[in-house]
């Protein structure tokens, strides 16, 4: 037989989201009929904003006529909807600091945090924020960048992790870490919410430029941040041109968690160490790996980036982040120390001395109310429990109420 892939033997027992969804089923089999409230994974349930639901039916049936049709998109018509589409994000998102050549679209940030992966291969050296989004761990550990487990250290040992913990404001201390060749670095950060100033990116992008490294920014929460003085793009500071490529997504901002669509903004002046561009790489590994984002949902996108779709999108990350609002004000009245800067929808609750997963356990058999157990996110989210802002008003006001009726 076959043997296994020896790095997918390396992944902890679960991938975080799907043990939470494990843990709610094994709950609902045992207690039919209760009513859970999901604040746990960051999916989206408020609708399409109408105007991206017009583009959507309108082009989806254009398919279906001769005129209208569109295949992969070496075909004109598909070619030159992308360039529109690029041309919107360069001007409508980034106000013109980036070029529509250096965009590449994609069907969302997680997809292409693996194809980066990929793009890089396994000799590499590697720096993750501590706690981080799952998926720059366990994709390291499957492309096999990340050596053994450790489990003294709780972590891989080829992999350099940044503890992001209150008392350095979940931002990472840089004088402590040693050179790597790439940083991931979310801002606002998942989980924590934390987003840098300008000073500290500059402070990033300057220590990467002086180690030769590149850092790839998840950007995509930075339609959340309401704070005009805080930087929404790695490249509105001065040299990320040279270390920096940057990811983003329309599924928190517009709602495409399921309709799916991303994009990865890779400058021309990003070079390898041959002296080669970093962008024409990535485009070969698109090509050779994916066949482009749905040409449905291009057009989903482009009305999204137009000013009617803007102004609608920013409507619904204002519901989102008045749910955030009322979650952090109910866990202030129970007492429950919790960090949120107001420019994320994701609030950060701090159990000092109990074990993440077991207060998941507690709000879930107790509160009937799903969490994100911040140990999922890496050792410094050992004692912190992440809650969603993501979810209908009613249903965040009945948790809340549920969680401050808890004795922890």
């Amino acid at each position: 037989m076959v043997k296994r892939n020896k790095n997918i033997e390396k992944l902890k027992a679960g991938y975080l989201f799907p043990e939470i969804g494990r843990r709610k089923r094994e709950f609902l089999a045992k207690n039919p009929g209760i009513k859970l409230i999901s604040l746990g994974i960051g999916n989206t349930t408020e609708p399409l904003t109408p105007h991206v639901v017009d583009a959507l039916v309108k082009y989806s049936k254009s398919l279906g006529t001769k005129e209208g049709y569109t295949g992969y998109d070496d075909d004109q018509k598909a070619q030159d909807f992308l360039l529109e589409l690029k041309t919107r994000i360069s001007k409508n998102w980034y106000n013109g600091l980036v070029g529509a050549d250096e965009i590449v679209c994609s069907d969302g940030a997680k997809p292409d945090c693996g194809r980066l992966q990929v793009l890089f291969g396994n000799d590499v050296t590697i720096a993750v924020q501590d706690p981080a989004y799952p998926v720059y761990v366990d994709g390291s550990v499957i492309i096999g960048a990340t050596g053994e487990y450790n489990e003294k250290k709780q972590g891989f040992d080829k992999l350099i992790y940044m503890p992001c913990t209150p008392e350095n404001n979940f931002l990472p201390d840089l004088s402590k870490l040693p050179r790597t060749d790439l940083i991931y670095f979310c801002s606002p950060n998942n989980p924590t919410g934390a987003v840098a100033t300008k000073e500290q990116l500059k402070e990033l992008v300057d220590f990467a430029l002086k180690n030769k490294s590149i850092i790839i920014f998840d950007a995509a929460y930075s339609a959340f941040i309401n704070d005009k003085k805080l930087p929404k793009s790695i490249f509105e500071i001065k040299g990320a041109r040279e270390c920096s490529i940057e990811i983003n997504s329309l599924s928190k901002p517009a709602g495409f968690t399921g309709v799916r669509f991303g994009w990865t903004v890779v400058p021309k002046e990003l070079k390898f160490d041959d002296g080669s561009p970093v962008l024409s790489d990535w485009k070969r590994i698109m090509g050779t790996l994916f066949n482009g984002s749905s040409n449905i949902v291009q057009q989903g996108a482009l009305a999204a980036f137009d000013k009617i779709g803007i102004k609608e999108m920013q409507g619904m990350i204002d519901y989102y982040m008045e749910n955030a609002r009322l979650i952090k004000q109910g866990l202030d009245a129970a007492g429950i120390k919790s960090y949120w800067t107001g420019n994320s929808p994701y609030i950060w609750a701090h159990f000092p001395g109990k074990d993440s997963w077991d207060v998941f356990s507690k709000i879930l058999e107790e509160g009937h109310v799903v969490t994100t157990p911040g140990a999922g996110f890496g050792p410094a989210g050992q004692g912190f429990v992440r809650f969603s802002a993501f979810g209908h008003r009613e249903d965040i006001v009945e948790a809340v109420e549920r969680v401050k009726k808890l004795k922890f």
